[in-house]
């Protein structure tokens, strides 16, 4: 749906040049005029800049090359501009591609969204990651942890877990000692769920629309990344 009082022609001003995001399904004259109102304002400046003209996805190829075109050669008419293009295509790398760039990158000092905290978290502490999270110490109860990924514990977990928050039901919850008061993978929720074997690593995870707790070693969760991510 169109809207009819959205302005057909928008301008922005990028790096050394100008960006012009226009609407295709308008009349030409409509966008020329609208064009030649804006760059009117910028006088001297438009003089051999670079102008990307931007018009979304407008269906045929061809019909959208001609528009380009046009316009093109009515700037550099007019306000003689440099050069006019279209915006650069995305690249779409190969999955092979990303597992060799991630294989080969160093993995020192690198930024990452992950958060990893040593030692204790107590009765009334709240942890929140955006990414995932990961503790080498015990979690206690009354205790919170939150993490938009995956959440590890090398310890005990016997606190309140949210993992996958807001919505990610892929997410997993893993501890050494695993008896939290209360699970929550995306939006799913259980209680209850923990410490029903001994000297065994157990995780939570989504299984059929419910949370279910299963032994790390028999079930591998892991085995399902086929190569070291960037995380």
């Amino acid at each position: 749906m169109i809207l009819e009082d959205a302005p057909p022609v928008k301008l922005k001003g990028v790096g050394d040049g100008f960006w012009v995001t226009l609407d295709p399904s308008r009349p030409e004259e409509l966008l020329k005029d609208e064009i030649a109102r804006l760059f009117e304002r910028l006088k001297h400046l438009a003089i051999n800049a670079r102008v990307v003209i931007d018009i979304g996805d407008a269906g045929d190829a061809g019909d959208a090359d001609e528009l380009v075109n046009s316009l093109g050669a009515f700037l550099k008419k007019r306000y003689d501009v440099g050069v006019v293009t279209r915006p650069p295509e995305k690249r779409v790398i190969p999955v092979e591609r990303i597992r060799q760039r991630d294989l080969s990158r160093g993995w020192t000092h690198r930024r990452s969204d992950v958060l990893m905290l040593r030692g204790r978290v107590r009765s009334g502490q709240n942890i929140e990651a955006k990414k995932h999270l990961i503790i080498t110490g015990d979690v206690n109860p009354g205790a919170q942890i939150t993490a938009g990924g995956d959440i590890l514990v090398m310890g005990r977990l016997l606190g309140q877990v949210h993992a996958g928050r807001p919505d990610n039901e892929n997410a997993m919850v893993l501890a050494l000692d695993f008896r939290p008061t209360q699970v929550m993978i995306g939006e799913h929720v259980a209680a209850g769920v923990g410490g029903k074997t001994d000297g065994q690593v157990e995780f939570a995870s989504v299984v059929d629309g419910a949370i279910l707790v299963q032994d790390y070693l028999k079930s591998n969760p892991f085995g399902r990344i086929p190569w070291p991510e960037v995380i």
